[in-house]
């Protein structure tokens, strides 16, 4: 049996976050996909954002060169030196437990804390708290990872079989004790995630796929290549292009949502 590991293990080990948006074709689709739909729900800047599970701070870096004032909490303090050396307003911290006034912020984004943390208690109240820190009227928007993309994943790459217990217990209750790809990571279903942030408190909210049904062409080219240089028929047209067109064409047609790896939520606090 597989033991996980702690995030912090994970990350300052095993995972390298400060490169994984720019280093593939998956990971530059995600973080293009996610500028797209914070554009979207972000008011104008100047406002106030609060990057809750910012990791080394790709996203903050970015929130802030387009104009807006940007405080980043972490739990891996490696992440949180590198967001400082970056510039990046950034603190050590436990999204269940916010350091910050209420009503502090105008948007928040919780990105890594809706996956893992795997107990649903847990969730509820890191949901509670993005809602106390933020003002009447914003935006809270979340990203999880869809409770399928195990199975779909592993049966693009051919390994199914391998790991066909991981995969059902991820189908079954979205969290599988011996999933060694990522440390303590739940996976919801639409339903569920829409469920959670309602619950919550958000009103109108709508879940979107993130990378939608052109992160498999992505993911399908990383997993062929790895490393190597795409040959000229794989460059043309750009395949980023292309799984980025299809993924905004999906967007208008929420029953395509679930054929998503990856999710992205947005509630709105009253």
């Amino acid at each position: 049996m597989t033991t996980q590991v702690d995030i912090e293990t994970h990350y300052t080990t095993r995972h390298d976050e400060a490169t994984r948006l720019s280093s593939t074709l998956k990971g530059r689709l995600e973080q293009a996909r996610v500028r797209d739909l914070l554009q979207r729900y972000l008011p104008e800047p100047p406002a106030d954002i609060g990057d809750i599970g910012g990791g080394p701070g790709i996203h903050a870096s970015w929130l802030q060169e387009q104009g807006y004032s940007v405080e980043l909490l972490d739990p891996v303090q490696h992440h949180v030196e590198q967001a400082t050396a970056a510039g990046i307003n950034a603190v050590q911290g436990d999204a269940r437990r916010l350091p910050w006034d209420n009503e502090y912020f105008d948007a928040v984004l919780l990105a890594g804390p809706m996956y893992h943390l795997p107990e649903a208690a847990d969730r509820r109240l890191a949901l509670r708290e993005a809602v106390r820190v933020i003002k009447p009227g914003g935006f809270i928007a979340v990203i999880a990872i869809n409770r399928a993309a195990n199975l779909i994943g592993s049966t693009l790459a051919n390994k199914l079989l391998q790991r066909q217990g991981i995969v059902t217990d991820i189908l079954d209750t979205g969290f599988s004790p011996d999933n060694e790809r990522m440390a303590e990571t739940t996976y919801h279903t639409v339903t569920q995630l829409r469920t959670e942030l309602t619950n919550a408190g958000l009103r109108a909210v709508t879940v979107h796929g993130l990378t939608g049904p052109g992160g498999w062409l992505t993911v399908t080219i990383d997993a062929h290549f790895k490393d190597e240089p795409l040959p000229a028929s794989f460059t043309e047209p750009d395949p980023l292009q292309t799984a980025l067109e299809c993924s905004r064409l999906a967007d208008r047609f929420p029953e395509l949502v679930p054929s998503s790896s990856l999710l992205f939520a947005v509630g709105q606090r009253a």
